[in-house]
C-alpha cells in the first residue's frame, strides 16, 4: 500500500507520523484490497488565537475511494477521529457488498 502523508503549514515531528503510519497500517485488517492513502494534516488558519487542527484521510480500493476529514484542538485526537470514521465506512461498504452476493 502507497502511503502519502502530507503537513500543510507547519512540520510534523516524528512521533505524529508513526502514529499516522501505524494507524494507517491497520487499515489492512478491515479491507484487503487497499491501493494507497492520502493523509493530510493542517493547520486552520482562520482564526488568531487557538488554531483547530485538521485531518483528512483518503484511501483507494479498485472502484471506490473513501473520504474523512475531522477538526480539533491537536493532530492526534483529529487524526483518531477520523480513522475511526473512515473504519466505519469501509465495514460498512464492505457489508452491502458482501449482502449484495
Amino acid at each position: 500500500m502507497n502511503v502519502q502523508i502530507q503537513t500543510v503549514h507547519f512540520d510534523a515531528d516524528s512521533k505524529l507520523i508513526d502514529h499516522v503510519n501505524t494507524k494507517i497500517e491497520k487499515l489492512k485488517t478491515f479491507h484487503d484490497k487497499i491501493i494507497g492513502a492520502d493523509v493530510y494534516l493542517k493547520l486552520d488558519n482562520n482564526s488568531q488565537q487557538v488554531r483547530d487542527k485538521i485531518a483528512e484521510i483518503k484511501i483507494y480500493v479498485p472502484g471506490h475511494a473513501y473520504f474523512v476529514k475531522h477538526q480539533s484542538k491537536n493532530f492526534e485526537e483529529s487524526f483518531n477521529l477520523a480513522f475511526d470514521s473512515l473504519v466505519s465506512q469501509v465495514k460498512r461498504q464492505k457489508q452491502k457488498q458482501l449482502s449484495y452476493s
